[in-house]
């Protein structure tokens, strides 16, 4: 709802978020605060990742071309030194090493080279739910849930806070028992659970060191500061007592110590609240190459995006699964609400008394002018829809080109491309306006049918 009010909002807005897509949706220009500078990218936030890595790697580039250039005009400086007939060539040479700019790298982002493997592989079985029902006290929190989870998949599970997302894992990992119907785990599959009440099971008295090494399986033991350290917790600190770290860190912790462990299905409850960007992107590299199966609740829709490739919805007690990313999820269920529009729709039937020749005559030119309203409104959102879609291309390009230094080479295209992209900006804005009325309006037609 927020989002769909704010890319209507016709006022201009500043948003600082963690939430990606939230900030895919909504942007037109990303500023970067890095190291004490703001860096500008005119896009969304999918040009901002992508223009990032061009600009380092040219910046990479750039530095080992001045270091070659560097390393040629010494070599030359250091053998004619001291030769007269070279000495103003050697001074000449001297002026343009000392002329070359000094080029500043980013520091080198840690990266995460730890590689989530499975030792022993489940059958391909790995969950089986049929006719599942579960409540705690009062009403039914899930009732008659048929689902099956198979080997190596990456599942999102959605749906609204307190739908029964939490309590469909906790069954699932056997923490609670159902009422009804049953929850199978398949042979040879082996869980680990990382839910935010997972702390608790910490052992406080313990090292962070201690406390990882205890269940993590022989062949990552090398590996455990390099994970420790992606989530944020170096040097020193892996030998602080668990008893004083703080809830974000615990987090981290339990999450670190079930990445380690020995199993073959993961369930993960929100693992991305206490992390940072950096460790949000390393989580989900080692998640995406991870060979075993994996079921994720999360809030943060970026992240589901790049990982799963089934949508399990949990919805008035029951569940329903859509084949894709969280993306496809979202246009297949937009689709399907339409799609029940229409049926309902089409299904409309008139009841009522019977009623005179001029009554019907009345009606069926309402209904004509009804008619005709809805297509005249229906055509005009096609068209507007159309043409959003062929500006937004163009500002796309224009942003593309706006970001390529060689434009600038250019000066009529330099000066002529901000006049467009902002002409291009206002029809945008012009068509969004006109777009929302038409389909005010054409809610209103609706109803009148209904």
């Amino acid at each position: 709802w927020l989002e769909q009010y704010l890319l209507n909002f016709a006022g201009s807005m500043v948003v600082v978020s963690h939430d990606r897509f939230f900030i895919d949706r909504l942007a037109q220009e990303i500023y970067e605060l890095d190291r004490g500078k703001l860096e500008h990218y005119p896009g969304n936030y999918h040009f901002y990742e992508q223009k990032k890595l061009e600009k380092e790697e040219q910046l990479r580039k750039l530095c080992e071309e001045v270091r070659a250039e560097r390393e040629r005009q010494q070599r030359f400086i250091d053998r004619f030194r001291y030769k007269a007939t070279k000495a103003a060539q050697v001074q000449s040479r001297i002026k343009r090493l000392e002329k070359l700019e000094e080029i500043e790298l980013p520091p080198a982002q840690q990266r995460f080279n730890f590689k989530l493997t499975v030792n022993i592989h489940s059958y391909k079985d790995v969950v089986k739910i049929e006719n599942m029902s579960f409540r705690y006290n009062g009403d039914w929190v899930l009732e008659n849930v048929n689902l099956n989870i198979y080997r190596g998949e990456k599942i999102a599970l959605v749906g609204a806070n307190r739908a029964g997302k939490t309590t469909l894992t906790r069954l699932i990992a056997g923490e609670l028992i159902s009422r009804g119907g049953s929850v199978e785990i398949g042979n040879r599959t082996t869980i680990g659970y990382y839910a935010q009440h997972q702390v608790d099971a910490l052992d406080l008295n313990a090292t962070v060191y201690d406390e990882v090494t205890s269940h993590t399986s022989p062949d990552k033991l090398s590996k455990i500061r390099d994970i420790l350290g992606v989530f944020q917790i170096r040097g020193d600190d892996v030998f602080k007592r668990i008893e004083v770290l703080s809830g974000g860190e615990k987090a981290r912790v339990s999450l670190a110590k079930i990445l380690l462990s020995p199993v073959n299905f993961l369930i993960m409850d929100e693992p991305t609240n206490h992390l940072d960007m950096a460790s949000r992107d390393a989580l989900e590299q080692a998640l995406s190459d991870y060979d075993g199966t994996l079921l994720i609740i999360s809030h943060d829709r970026y992240f589901l995006d790049k990982l799963v490739h089934r949508v399990v919805e949990i919805k008035d007690r029951q569940v329903k699964e859509y084949e894709g990313n969280y993306s496809d999820y979202l246009a297949k269920r937009e689709a399907n609400l339409q799609e029940q529009i229409k049926v309902k729709d089409k299904s409309k039937n008139i009841t009522g008394n019977k009623k005179t020749k001029e009554q019907k005559r009345l009606e069926a030119e309402a209904r004509q002018a009804i008619s005709k309203d809805r297509n005249r409104l229906t055509n005009e959102i096609e068209r507007l829809e159309a043409k959003i879609a062929a500006l937004e291309k163009r500002k796309s390009e224009i942003e593309n080109l706006m970001a390529n230094p060689d434009t600038y080479k250019n000066s009529e295209l330099a000066t002529t491309l901000p006049f467009e992209y902002s002409r291009i900006q206002e029809e945008l804005q012009s068509s969004y306006d006109r777009w929302e009325q038409a389909q005010v309006e054409l809610d209103e037609v609706l109803k009148k049918i209904s």
